[in-house]
């Protein structure tokens, strides 16, 4: 076992340091990178774009989450690691909006150091023989190899780059569900990466708390620097409105239960790399596009929308309705029609919008996520007057008669 290694009581419930919340600022600023992307290129290029650069991003920062759920976040060494990974994190961040031109170097260089570079921490104070050596070793051959291409991309031009990013991406997303395979050496099991349930929920908690907090951004600054006329006072409220409604929608009781779930649960390493490493994603993707749909609405409430813009503005909130619908199957096994129905409620206004101004495509945006959250607070209410239990509720009497 590592030195540096987490000591953990029994029953004890760890939680997110100041210093881990720190380094979530660069990714504050890492998003918001990546939405002012999007906005200036709002093509299907572009929108390729972005979706790679939020992919790394979302390594970057799930791979740091991974790996101080296990280690002591008091110890000198794991908070030089994590002031130095933040360090390294802010110069991947700096290259976004250049990272396919003059700064692609840059973003792949930071990237490659900022992955491999926190692994062979973890390989060197490891005891030689232990479960958390070996597998370290191996998620470090990974990484290292995924480094290689994401330098070699960096460093060619064209279509050579986006090939070699794509492989290396390819590679990152490949090694967990192949729990890092390498071969010649003996396979380590997913049960050999433990997971703390408090800190490592909050922490994905957190990071949707970073994207929604970027749509509040967008919607205060923008409106600050635009004269302010009735269309556009209703285009911010509504834009709060949709941003409001996303929180909700995760916040209310989602993120509890699911953190229950998770507590709870068997394959708690597998469901953890599902739901929360791999389709987390989903939905801070849908609320990074929401952001930019609030934006384009703002700035021009009254006008017709192109066929981009209105995908903008219908899409976001449509993925991020769709990503919570596949978190619940992950985590419990069915799919929530509900949510399912509000997406095809946004799809409805993105049709609207062909024929209507962009003020009437937000109105229906907003519609239709609060007809979500009136139906299953109507459905919790029926359920409370039969005196049937809460989903947390018989969670936590199933784990009662265990």
């Amino acid at each position: 076992m590592s030195r540096f290694q987490r000591r953990r009581e029994p029953g004890e419930q760890q939680r997110t340091t100041a210093l881990e919340l720190f380094y979530d600022l660069v990714f504050v600023f890492a998003v918001t990178q990546i939405s002012h992307l999007l906005l200036n290129e709002l093509t299907w290029r572009g929108l390729g774009k972005a979706a790679m650069l939020l992919l790394v991003v979302w390594w970057a920062w799930n791979y740091t989450t991974w790996v101080m759920n296990e280690l002591d976040p008091e110890s000198a060494a794991v908070r030089a690691l994590l002031i130095a990974v933040t360090l390294v994190s802010l110069l991947m961040a700096v290259a976004v909006p250049e990272a396919f031109g003059s700064r692609a170097l840059l973003f792949a260089c930071s990237y490659a150091v900022l992955q491999v570079g926190r692994n062979l921490f973890l390989v060197l104070v490891s005891d030689r023989g232990t479960i958390e050596r070996e597998r370290a070793e191996r998620v470090l051959i990974w990484l290292a190899a995924a480094g290689v291409l994401w330098i070699a991309g960096g460093a060619a031009t064209g279509p050579a780059r986006v090939g070699l990013w794509l492989a290396a991406l390819a590679v990152d997303y490949a090694g967990p569900l192949l729990t890092y395979r390498v071969p010649g050496l003996p396979t380590v099991d997913i049960s050999a990466w433990e997971v703390e349930t408090s800190h490592f929920s909050e922490r994905f908690q957190l990071f949707v708390i970073i994207a929604l907090g970027e749509s509040i951004v967008v919607t205060g600054a923008t409106t600050a620097h635009l004269s302010l006329s009735l269309s556009r006072v209703a285009a911010f409220a509504l834009a709060f409105l949709v941003t409001a409604g996303m929180w909700w929608l995760y916040f209310s009781y989602v993120a509890r239960v699911a953190e229950r779930r998770l507590e709870l649960a068997e394959d708690r390493t597998k469901m953890a790399r599902d739901a929360y490493t791999y389709l987390h994603v989903v939905m801070i993707g849908g609320v990074i596009v929401a952001a930019v749909g609030d934006r384009i609405v703002l700035a021009n409430p009254t006008a017709q929308l192109s066929s981009g813009e209105i995908a903008a503005v219908v899409a976001g909130p449509a993925v991020y309705l769709i990503g919570l619908s596949l978190y619940r199957l992950r985590m419990a096994g069915s799919l929530p029609p509900k949510r399912l129905l509000g997406a095809a409620g946004c799809a409805v206004a993105g049709v609207v919008g062909a024929v209507a101004p962009a003020l009437v495509v937000s109105a229906l945006v907003v519609v239709a996520l609060a007809g979500v959250i009136v139906a299953e607070e109507e459905a919790a209410r029926r359920r409370r007057a039969r005196g049937e239990p809460s989903p947390l509720e018989r969670l936590d009497t199933a784990a009662d008669s265990r």
